[in-house]
């Protein structure tokens, strides 16, 4: 869920007291009955009630003692005024889906589902679908607005640019030429029912930028598009294996040679592409395992026979030309993952052979071509989850957890986009115990919370400059036997408070103004929330309910500039079956001041005590100074609050470059010097009639430096291409009029005969050699294939010109999954 970008419409599956939306997400709440509880009407699954035994249980971890300030009467009243509560009465729904629809509509969808066992004589299961229209304080059921029909679970609730929304029925596929669906344009206020020519085999999927357009993909491997955003569909393509919207209305999609889709067609693909809709398509490679398209770049795996590793190939112009990544190739038991990616650069995790659970992390140059090695020892789980996080609330910082050679996950983090990592400091308010050697923080991510470990991972948003909340233990490493507790920073991770004991599920409002919490209990019931105005230095305790319930998750507004938060649980009812429900908490009335400008100040981002004033706060060639609000500053930012900061460039240093490729960074000196088994200045090689050489001084700039003057390496090149066999020509030799220099005797031209034939002779083995060692080189470091084109034009060539805007696909992910276990987490 990192970093790959997501808008709304994805579904958050969150287990147990495992919810929290977030931003533009769907988010699913589960619930499941108390042991032995009467009147069930299916099995569910059991709600885990801690450790099992015999296992010991976690310790808290080293002291601190968080500040808590008392709730005035006042405020107690004001909350309670504008608290409110909905029970959802007789819905029998295992699970809940919510999506916000629109921006600031204050719209909310929310299906309710329940799903029958197989073994019953029933077909299907039921749904109910609810709206709200004030920001989750109250609820009505819609559900006769889709003729009270069973929404599909896996598919939830679809949700597009501006106010659509896509719901998909679940039809049999028996005695059915095709599936349901129902669409709004007016978010869920009025539905219209849709009879499809197909059966979906996943959700449909919205253009990035215009609703109308739709493509979905059968259960046949059939592409489907529609350009009137549901109503008529057109079957564009046969065999399809996957798909993904790239910039502008360029379509790409694997398919098989033939019109069917087989699981053992993997590595036996085609990869198409289509910029008119659907009119004539473009073959950009065969042999296709998988592909993806993430930021700006085009990515895909190529697998010649069963038996050969895979490599990987990028495409940073919609697939006109591509080049093959110069990193290891990967075996039948390795993968790939794309960690994150913009239009600059890509953050790759080659696997390491083995069941190692980790491998090394690489990043790329604004080409996706040269990448540059960044961590040894990434962790990647056996469930293939990275811990790898983008700390969005600050430029350049990413957050991630590497498995040493001790056997220990200890976190790393990074202020230059992977440029380079180093250990998390430990929190200013908790010490380790004496017998800890190193004292650190350490950040959970995935790899604990598929363990249950903690409910939720680290939290940062742009609008909150700086600030960032997590789980974690402080130690030697990271601990699974110790309680996690929550951690903030305030400056994007260079400093870190302990603030909450125990694991929580937290919520950023009002632009970072506002944090709010609730205690995550594997068992027992909550009514309690806590909230923060100065960024997790002080928390006041509200009780919002005087019945508990069993928690399910935390929801709050897209964007984080909203007020208000939704709890939702469950109360077990006189039946024996719980109840949803859900309270919504608004802290406008609390928080009524509107922030003015002494509310504000300005803050050097990155910036550190000590070192040269000059290069304080340089990070990645420039200095940002934000304006953002004062932690002793009661008041609202309010929903016009918008991020204000100013940039200064800096001057060039070593620092601003990496070593390009075929060199390496001299530990005493710090320069990029070239490896000794690369000695030749020039590396090349012929690939499809084209000639591809890289000609460099050894540095190339960090990807989205904006550094000015300084340190510029000197006779840098870039790389040139040119047809196999052309070289540039030889200038005329200068001649010298000299006499000495002129061999006119016989024996004078024997000699210089056998001078000359001997320098052949010399020459001729060292250009054998220099051949040798470049192809070691090229064929051991991955070849230097770095722009050829391999385009053929099947069907026509009025084909449209690119939009090249950078684009993620409209179902919630910058990159499309190609059901790839391998390629894409």
């Amino acid at each position: 869920m990192w970093r790959l970008v997501v808008l709304g419409g994805v579904c958050v599956c969150l287990l147990g007291a495992e919810g929290r939306s977030r931003g533009g997400e769907t988010a699913t709440f589960r619930r499941a009955p108390r042991d032995g509880s009467p009147g069930q009407v299916r099995a569910r699954p059991r709600r885990e009630s801690g450790s099992s035994p015999g296992t010991p249980k976690p310790s808290h971890g080293p002291p601190f003692a968080p500040c808590r300030l008392p709730l005035t009467p006042a405020e107690h009243r004001v909350l309670d005024e504008n608290t409110h509560e909905t029970g959802f009465n007789g819905d029998d729904g295992s699970h809940v889906i919510l999506t916000w629809v629109g921006d600031g509509t204050g719209v909310i969808l929310v299906l309710s589902t329940i799903s029958v066992p197989l073994d019953t004589f029933l077909e299907g299961g039921s749904s109910r679908l609810y709206r709200s229209t004030d920001y989750g304080k109250s609820f009505h059921d819609i559900s006769h607005r889709i003729n009270n029909t069973f929404i599909r679970e896996e598919f939830g609730v679809s949700v597009g640019p501006g106010s659509s929304v896509i719901l998909t029925a679940d039809t049999p596929v028996v005695d059915n030429p095709g599936g349901i669906i129902f669409t709004s344009t007016d978010a869920g206020a009025g539905f219209k029912f849709i009879q499809l020519p197909f059966h979906l085999a996943q959700p449909i999927t919205y253009h990035f930028l215009n609703p109308d357009y739709l493509v979905a993909l059968s259960i046949d491997g059939g592409l489907w598009l529609s350009l009137d955003f549901g109503a008529k569909w057109t079957k564009v393509h046969d065999g399809v294996h996957s798909f993904s919207w790239g910039a502008g209305v360029n379509l790409f999609f694997s398919c098989s040679r033939v019109d069917t889709v087989e699981a053992d067609e993997r590595g036996d693909l085609i990869l198409k592409r289509t910029k008119d809709l659907g009119k004539t398509f473009t073959t950009i490679h065969e042999d296709i395992y998988s592909f993806g398209y993430i930021g700006a770049f085009l990515f895909f795996s190529v697998m010649e026979d069963s038996r050969s590793p895979r490599v990987m190939y990028f495409s940073s112009d919609q697939g006109d030309t591509f080049s093959r990544a110069l990193l290891p190739s990967a075996s039948t038991e390795q993968f790939y993952s794309i960690l994150d990616g913009d239009e600059d650069m890509l953050f790759m995790h080659v696997d390491n052979p083995g069941d190692t659970y980790f491998g090394t992390m690489y990043t790329s140059d604004d080409r996706g071509i040269l990448f540059s090695k960044s961590l040894e020892r990434h962790l990647f789980d056996g469930q293939r989850k990275s811990d790898f996080t983008n700390i969005t609330s600050l430029r350049g910082v990413y957050l991630t957890n590497k498995l040493d050679e001790d056997g220990r996950i200890r976190s790393v983090i990074s202020f230059n986009r992977g440029g380079a990592w180093r250990q998390l400091n430990k929190p200013e308010n908790v010490d380790c115990r004496e017998q800890v050697k190193n004292c650190n923080l350490h950040i959970h991510g995935e790899h604990s919370r598929n363990n249950r470990i903690v409910p939720m991972l680290a939290l940062s948003e742009p609008t909150a400059v700086g600030l960032v909340i997590a789980h974690g233990t402080v130690g030697d490493s990271l601990s699974s036997s110790l309680h996690p507790d929550v951690f903030v920073s305030s400056d994007g991770g260079y400093n870190w408070r302990g603030t909450l004991r125990g694991p929580h599920l937290y919520s950023i409002l009002d632009s970072g103004g506002l944090i709010v919490a609730v205690e995550a209990r594997r068992k027992g019931q909550v009514k309690t929330i806590k909230f923060s105005t100065d960024e997790g230095q002080c928390w006041k305790s509200y009780n919002f309910t005087e019945q508990p319930f069993f928690f399910a998750g935390l929801a709050s507004e897209p964007g984080t500039k909203a007020m208000n938060v939704s709890v939702w649980g469950f109360r077990p009812e006189e039946d024996g079956q719980p109840m949803w429900v859900t309270v919504t908490i608004d802290f406008q009335s609390l928080i009524t001041r509107e922030c003015n400008d002494q509310d504000y100040e300005e803050w050097l981002a990155h910036s550190t005590e000590g070192g040269d004033p000059e290069r304080n706060g340089c990070v990645l060639g420039v200095k940002e100074t934000y304006r953002r609000l004062k932690k002793q500053s009661l008041c609202r930012n309010g929903k016009s609050f918008v991020v204000s900061k100013k940039q200064s460039p800096c001057l060039c240093t070593r620092d601003d470059y990496v070593c390009d490729y075929g060199y390496y960074r001299h530990v005493n000196t710090s320069e990029c010097v070239r490896q000794p088994d690369a000695a030749n200045k020039t590396l090349e090689i012929c690939l499809n009639g084209e000639e591809d050489e890289l000609l460099t001084a050894g540095y190339r700039k960090v990807p989205s430096d904006k550094c000015e003057g300084g340190f510029t390496p000197q006779l840098a090149v870039q790389t040139v291409i040119r047809p196999c066999g052309v070289k540039p020509s030889p200038g005329p030799p200068a001649r010298s009029s000299s006499p000495d220099n002129d061999f006119d005797t016989p024996r004078e031209r024997l000699v210089l005969i056998l001078v000359c034939a001997g320098a052949g002779v010399v020459v001729l083995v060292a250009i054998v050699s220099a051949l040798l060692a470049v192809k070691r080189v090229v064929y051991r470091n991955g070849s230097p294939m770095y722009r050829f084109s391999n385009l053929q034009q099947q069907y026509g060539d009025s084909l449209g010109t690119a939009d090249l805007e950078s684009a993620t696909s409209s179902n919630g992910t910058a990159c499309q999954q190609d059901s790839d276990d391998d390629l894409i987490e």
